[in-house]
């Protein structure tokens, strides 16, 4: 596979301080002027000032510059026009208007997650002992971007644009609505869904664990109940716990974590899901705001002024 991760978005919202409070609390790593860190990942989030929400580019890491030369034909076969120069690519995707920027990048080599103890039936494997994800204290810290939602007022052609395009593959369907599609060996990066204007609705990051994503949750929603959208909970579709909350701006931000792998192409046939896998394995039940997030409607209309 010629990409092999995300390494950035960047985010328009109106108010830059407020949202970069948000993150600050979120538990990425605040390195000043709207940009954001994880442990593993280095800088991945930069927040710059817009009159509306939305994604203003997704960044994109490729092992090598033939993979951008290859890239920027396979682009032009789709109709888009891409600039390759030095370690970067740069393209927009026509429908979202979406930046694309690919550049060489290495590949993250994590610090493995210690295997925690687990006591069930029929297996001790902790005695005597409290769990230790019950003695953390520590911040939540992500480790890295997992992917990001994007809605498409022609989601085919913006399918097109990063399967075609890209290279990017299809690990799973909802049929009428979208696409998982993935450019690492994670399950997905990318979903493209349709929608009646363009906008970001969330961003993912990975945690280490299921207790994770329930601390980091449980402290956002103890700090400000506004912000919890979804969770805790268990996804079909990519096999991850989530919980969703709300940024200042309106953008959904996603604790996740034990999401599915896919090493061998060969191996993984995509499935279509239509019934309530398409939102979840178990968890509350989804919020209509989930859906149709609340400022949709004035989304479509700064859209069309």
């Amino acid at each position: 596979m010629a990409l092999h991760r995300l390494t950035s978005v960047t985010v328009g919202v109106p108010d830059v301080d407020a949202a970069a409070a948000f993150y600050r609390d979120f538990g990425l790593d605040d390195r000043g002027d709207g940009r954001f860190a994880t442990t593993d990942g280095g800088e991945q989030l930069h927040l710059v000032a817009a009159p509306r929400r939305g994604l203003h580019e997704l960044g994109l890491g490729a092992d090598d510059v033939d993979d951008l030369e290859r890239a920027e034909r396979a682009l032009a076969a789709v109709g888009v026009t891409a600039s390759c120069s030095g370690d970067a690519l740069h393209a927009t995707e026509p429908t979202t208007g979406t930046r694309v920027r690919v550049t060489v990048a290495e590949r993250i080599a994590p610090s493995p997650t210690p295997v925690a103890a687990v006591n069930a039936p029929g297996r001790r494997e902790r005695t005597g002992t409290r769990a230790d994800a019950v003695e953390r204290d520590e911040p939540v810290r992500p480790r890295r971007l997992s992917h990001v939602v994007l809605g498409s007022t022609d989601a085919d052609a913006t399918h097109r644009f990063f399967t075609e395009g890209l290279g990017f593959k299809v690990s799973d369907r909802i049929p009428g609505v979208g696409a998982f599609l993935r450019c690492s060996t994670d399950h997905h990066n990318l979903l493209v869904q349709g929608a009646p204007v363009p906008f970001l609705h969330h961003t993912s990051w990975l945690v280490d664990d299921v207790d994770e994503v329930g601390r980091g949750g449980s402290k956002m929603v103890a700090a400000d109940p506004a912000r919890h959208v979804w969770g805790l909970g268990r996804h079909h579709i990519g096999s991850n716990f989530f919980w969703y909350l709300r940024d200042p701006a309106g953008n959904f931000a996603e604790y996740a974590s034990d999401l599915d792998v896919i090493v061998d192409d060969e191996l993984w046939k995509p499935a279509d899901i239509a019934d309530l896998r398409a939102l979840m394995s178990w968890g509350p039940p989804v919020p209509p705001s989930f859906i149709a997030p609340d400022d949709l409607g004035s989304l479509m209309a700064s859209g069309s002024s």
